[in-house]
């Protein structure tokens, strides 16, 4: 009898202590820190890919949205005030899937992923957006943290 009430006398123990690690001990792992969201202002392309997208636009965009980036007719406007309405708070990420997937209406998705980069870089040129020393990755994951701000922050 005295066993088994040491028995369970430890085993008290033992579970309390175990209790009391588990829910004060530090976790061992690091969590990874949320990424570091960027906005257009701060120079998230280059002037160089901003040049090489204004000819892309132009073989690729200009038919429809007309050569000064305006809009025509059903194809919405890539400067200004309507453009900046639409595409305010959303993400340089974003505009690129739409240009990647969608442009050019009459070949949606046939132009690489490196020049709808380009052309993206040369879309936030239009929109005086500052010009940076890194160009804008050729892939939606990353540029899904660079947020499209009307404003300066």
């Amino acid at each position: 009898m005295k066993v088994r009430m040491a028995f369970f006398a430890v085993a008290g123990v033992i579970t309390a202590s175990a209790l009391f690690t588990a829910v004060n001990a530090q976790p061992s792992f690091q969590e990874a820190p949320a990424p570091t969201t960027k906005t257009v202002w701060d120079g998230v392309y280059t002037q160089a890919q901003a040049d090489r997208g204004k000819a892309a636009y132009g073989q690729n965009c200009a038919a429809c949205h007309g050569d000064d980036l305006a809009g025509m007719e059903m194809a919405p406007p890539l400067t200004g005030p309507n453009f900046m309405s639409n595409w305010n708070s959303l993400t340089a990420g974003a505009l690129f899937e739409r240009i990647q997937n969608t442009m050019p209406l009459t070949n949606p998705g046939s132009m690489s992923q490196a020049t709808s980069a380009d052309i993206l870089a040369y879309v936030l040129s239009a929109n005086k957006f500052p010009a940076g020393k890194v160009e804008l990755p050729a892939d939606a994951l990353p540029l899904k943290t660079v947020k499209i701000l009307a404003q300066k922050p």
